[in-house]
Formats: structure tokens, C-alpha cells, sequence
């Protein structure tokens, strides 16, 4: 800055307000918090030729004004702001311990009153307590003479912080009072910075809460279910490491990569919202951990089936005595067929756990065994919510009802309440809807071939991202924010193209999007809090993560960044369990060996 004793022959009003207008438009203009409130104490230190000065902020409270920023030119002192070095001075209380304000300190009158106070000399005043600033001034050899000290008033009114100067200087650098006509400026001055300040403040707040928001929601997500654990709060810790390596290389293809100040707080929200659209997906179907499970595992109904085609069998063996027959024989039949239906029952309890293959005689012996009927002799139309008396058919058995031991029946079919998104070419999403929104027939879904989920079910696990995309794009987003929704929707695209649900090749994603990808992935394989699966070892995650690489399914130079840099170490050292963490030879998976 220019000092106005360096422009002799300027006229010294006009340079002053020339400034003013000046630090006026930079204030507005500056987001780092450091070096706005370098700027203000700087622009009035400049504006009033003074030695030193120092800058005060409330806290949140409003009852202490916080050192911020000290400077002082004869002593060399530079404190706060962008230097770095804290100001190792307690806060300036405004109110005693009985709640009094305190106005023997200069700096809290200002505060408390909202008024500027110009001291001449500090040692020749009663009104205020300088024994302070006589003791600094004694331990430093300095002379405290001239104080200025300005509130920083906002739109509001109320006082966020406190300037103070100290020892103006004459062109000869003589310390003099601070003159009546430069206390205006200052105030203007002030209130530019009081303004600046506090509209950081609100946009330091409303990033604050909206962090906040995302975390809730994160935590939401991840309470909802005991499948996804603290997904949502690792993948954003692990796509900031990654990001940050492949800003910081020097060479290779992310030599040129490099995030604004905006771009990684973007890419923040979108770590954390990449799964927002979970809030949608039902619970039952995230935590369907048998094939009959909806709300309650359905093989409870079966195994009652069971239990009254038993007594039947029984009830017709006393028939069967009762009626002559030969008692040795018809008991031999009887426990032969009630072996025979709890081999049946077992073997139905042991279809409804899933499992990696469901071979083609279990799913005739399913049928064979749903071929069985019981009678049923209550009516089945009774007591039912509108929504399932409306699934079920129109015409009515006739009491008693012969029934199959499983059955797919059509109010088991739950239609579409609402058309599907199709090929939705205005989103550009490819995913296909199947025909019911859900299939709940028993047969049908003990027939599933691997796992537990149906084709519904998987479609429903899989539309959270496409609601995740449709939930940000609906978000008011901030220019500065504008690409969350896809950098947060492409973590289940593929490099080939294969993935969902856009089906976008890596030439059409860009790096934070890869780089979330990777992050969800990883974090999904190595997570220890998944109750359907024991924790993988370190070098296990990383072997499937290689073979998925050459299918074409994650970037390659991603792939080699996270194994180069050394970031799934320093990810499995924060968030794995030690027994997980073992050897990896990095050798067999990159092209060059880690620097």
C-alpha cells in the first residue's frame, strides 16, 4: 500500500478518500478471512499514518472481543491475520462476573456504547483503565500515546469487532494525536469493514450449516441401516485424499490437475451427498437379508402351512385307525410323510438364506413342493388395508379354499403407483424399470438365483443414485456448486460404459466423479462394520479393486495415483481394524513401482 507521506504535493483529503473508495470495493471483493481483516487493519493503519493497531472480533457469545489481528511497525510485531502466529493475549471481556459491562477498558466502551473514542495520550487520561498498555509499554520500551479506537458496526447495527489504532505519526514520523477530520474516514471505514465481515460471516455460517446438513443427512443415511455403516462419512474422507494426491502430482496425467478454493468445497458436498438418494430406498429391501423378507421374514406364514399340512397328515392317520385300518402300517406311512414335509421345510428354510447359486433341481424341488395344498377355511379377504384388498382378485373362492404351500398369487404383484422413469433421454439415465415395482410371490423370490434380491429389489438398491442425481438437480445450487449433482451421480458408472445410470464412458466423466467412484468402492470393500460379511484384508480389497481395473471398470491412472501415493495406506490406517491391514505389493498392480 501507499503511504500518503510518499505523494508530497497530493492533496491529503482527496488521497484519503481515494483510499476509502478503494478499500471500500477490495473489501467487498475479498473471501479469505485472514486477509480481510488484514486489508482493514492495514487500510486504516495506512489511512491515519498510525504505528500500530489492532483488530478485534465479538465472539459468538457477545461478551468478549477476541484479538484477531496486532501490528505494530517500531516494534516489528505481526500477529494474526496471514501470518500464521497466534495472538497470545486473553480476550477483552465486555461484562464482568455479576454481568456489569465493562467500560474501564477502551476497547469494550467502544464496544458496548457503539462509539468512537479518540485519546490524545493514554498517560493523561482518568476515564479509562491503560494500565495494561503502561506495563506493554514498560516490558517493550515503547510509548502508548494516541489511541483511536472504532466500533465495526454491521446493516444491523450491532457491533462485530473493534479497530484499534495506535500513535499516529507526522510526516517526520513523530507520534500526534489522531485529528478530528481523519476519525470520519475510519468510521466509514469501519462500517465498510463491519459489513465485509459480517457478510463472511453469514457465508461462513450458511457453508457451516449446510456442512452440517450434509453430515446429518450422512448420518441419517447411515443409521438407517446396519448394511451401509459409516459409508457416507468415509467416502468424502477418502475422496479428499485422493484428490489431493492427484493435485499435488507434478507429472503424469494429473500434472495439470488442480481444484479452485470453490471446487474443493464442491467437491466436499458432493462426497457427502453421493448417497443422498438413499432416503428413498426402503429399509426392507436395503436389509433384505433372506429371500422372503419384507417388513418380517415370510417363512414364518410357510412354516404354519407346514405346520397344519402335518396335522393333516395326523388327523387322517386317526381317520384311517378309526376306520379299520391297519394301525402298524398307516403309522409307518404317517412318519414316513412328516419326514418327508420337514425334509420339505428345511429344505425351503435353507433356500430362503440365499446363497452363490440356486441350481436348477433345487428350483424343481421348490416346485414340487409347492404343488402341495392345504385347506383353508377363513376368509382371507378380512381385515386387510385398502391397498392390499385392492391387490387381490375379484372373485372370491368359495370357503373351504384348497391352497398351494407356496404360491405366487397376483395381489403378491405391487404395481407402479406412479410412472416410471423408462430411458429418462431428458436426464440421459438408461436404467430399465422392471415391470412391478414389486414381486412378493413366495415361490418367485425362493427361486432367486443368487443372494436374496429379486429383480425389483436390485432395481430399488440401484434407482438411489438416479434418485441421488434428481434430488441435487432439484437444489438451488450456487454457481460455485453447479457440477455437485454430477461429480455426486457417476460413482456407479463404469470406464466402459457399462455402468449406471447413464451408462457415461471415463471420457465423459470428469476427475472428481472418477475419483468418487474409486472412493465408494474402496470404502465398500474394505468396510469392518457390514454385518453380512467378514472384514477383507487390505491386499484383498486391493487385488478385486485390480481386476476390476482391467475390465475396464475403474480409471487405470487413478488406480496407479491410489496405489503410488501411498493413499489406501494412509486410508487403512485410519479407518481399518489392524488384523485388516496386511502386506500389499503394489509391484504386480502399476506400471512403475511408488516414488
Amino acid at each position: 500500500m501507499t503511504s500518503p507521506t510518499t505523494e508530497p504535493g497530493t492533496d491529503m483529503r482527496e488521497f484519503r478518500y481515494r483510499r476509502l473508495i478503494e478499500l471500500g470495493i477490495a473489501l467487498s471483493a475479498e473471501r479469505d478471512h485472514n486477509l480481510l481483516m488484514e486489508m482493514i487493519l492495514l487500510g486504516a493503519k495506512e489511512l491515519t499514518n498510525a504505528d500500530g493497531g489492532t483488530l478485534y472480533l465479538t465472539d459468538e457469545t457477545g461478551c468478549e472481543l477476541r484479538f484477531e489481528i496486532v501490528r505494530n511497525d517500531s516494534l516489528g510485531i505481526a500477529l494474526g491475520g496471514t501470518t500464521g502466529q497466534p495472538v497470545p493475549l486473553p480476550p477483552v471481556r465486555l461484562f464482568d462476573e455479576a454481568g456489569r459491562p465493562n467500560h474501564q477498558n477502551v476497547s469494550s466502551h467502544a464496544a458496548l456504547s457503539g462509539s468512537t473514542v479518540n485519546i490524545a495520550d493514554a498517560y493523561d487520561t482518568d476515564i479509562f483503565d491503560f494500565t495494561g498498555t503502561e506495563a506493554f509499554d514498560a516490558k517493550n520500551g515503547y510509548r502508548s500515546t494516541s489511541f483511536l479506537t472504532v466500533p465495526l458496526k454491521n446493516h444491523d447495527a450491532d457491533v462485530v469487532g473493534v479497530l484499534q489504532l495506535i500513535n499516529a505519526r507526522d510526516p517526520s514520523g513523530g507520534t500526534i494525536p489522531f485529528s478530528s477530520d481523519v476519525a470520519p474516514l475510519i468510521e466509514a471505514l469501519a462500517s465498510h469493514a463491519a459489513v465485509a465481515l459480517d457478510n463472511q460471516m453469514l457465508l461462513d455460517a450458511q457453508k457451516d450449516l449446510f456442512k452440517a446438513f450434509i453430515q446429518v443427512l450422512a448420518n441419517a443415511i447411515d443409521a438407517k441401516s446396519a448394511y451401509t455403516g459409516g459409508h457416507c462419512r468415509r467416502v468424502p474422507e477418502l475422496t479428499n485424499m485422493l484428490a489431493r494426491a492427484a493435485s499435488a502430482a507434478t507429472r503424469g496425467p494429473f500434472a495439470d490437475f488442480r481444484l479452485s478454493e470453490d471446487e474443493w468445497y464442491a467437491l466436499e458436498v458432493a462426497g457427502g451427498l453421493h448417497d443422498c438418494g438413499k432416503v428413498t430406498t426402503p429399509e426392507y429391501v436395503v436389509d433384505k437379508s433372506t429371500k422372503l423378507e419384507t417388513l418380517y421374514n415370510r417363512l414364518h406364514e410357510i412354516r404354519m402351512r407346514f405346520e397344519v399340512v402335518k396335522r393333516d397328515v395326523e388327523i387322517a392317520y386317526w381317520k384311517a385307525v378309526a376306520a379299520g385300518g391297519d394301525a402298524a402300517a398307516l403309522a409307518e406311512e404317517r412318519n414316513r410323510r412328516l419326514a418327508e414335509i420337514d425334509a420339505d421345510y428345511g429344505f425351503v428354510a435353507e433356500c430362503n438364506l440365499g446363497g452363490e447359486f440356486m441350481a436348477p433341481d433345487k428350483i424343481e424341488r421348490l416346485k414340487i413342493i409347492a404343488a402341495v395344498t392345504w385347506q383353508r377355511t377363513l376368509d382371507d379377504d378380512i381385515g386387510l388395508s385398502w391397498e392390499e384388498a385392492h391387490r387381490k382378485p375379484a372373485e372370491k373362492a368359495p370357503l373351504p379354499a384348497t391352497e398351494f404351500l407356496l404360491a405366487d398369487k397376483p395381489e403378491h404383484i405391487i404395481a407402479w403407483d406412479e410412472p416410471t422413469l423408462g430411458e429418462d433421454t431428458s436426464r440421459g439415465f438408461v436404467v430399465k424399470p422392471p415391470p412391478h415395482k414389486f414381486n412378493l410371490g413366495e415361490l418367485y423370490n425362493l427361486s432367486v438365483g443368487r443372494g436374496t434380491l429379486t429383480a425389483e429389489d436390485r432395481f430399488h438398491i440401484n434407482d438411489h443414485i438416479v434418485q441421488t442425481i434428481m434430488m441435487l438437480e432439484a437444489l438451488p445450487f450456487p454457481k460455485t456448486l453447479k457440477r455437485v449433482p454430477e461429480w455426486a451421480g457417476g460413482h456407479h458408472e463404469k470406464m466402459d460404459g457399462s455402468g449406471y445410470p447413464k451408462g457415461l464412458t471415463r471420457q465423459q466423466m470428469s476427475v472428481p466423479a472418477r475419483i468418487i467412484a474409486i472412493a465408494d468402492i474402496f470404502e465398500a470393500l474394505t468396510a469392518c462394520d457390514r454385518p453380512y460379511k467378514t472384514p477383507k484384508k487390505l491386499s484383498e480389497c486391493i487385488r478385486i479393486m485390480s481386476f476390476m481395473k482391467k475390465d475396464n471398470h475403474l480409471d487405470p491412472d487413478l488406480f496407479e495415483l491410489f496405489l503410488t501415493s501411498g493413499v489406501y495406506k494412509q486410508y487403512a490406517e485410519a479407518f481399518l481394524q489392524p488384523e485388516q491391514i496386511d502386506e500389499v505389493d503394489i509391484g504386480q498392480y502399476v506400471k512403475t513401482a511408488a516414488q
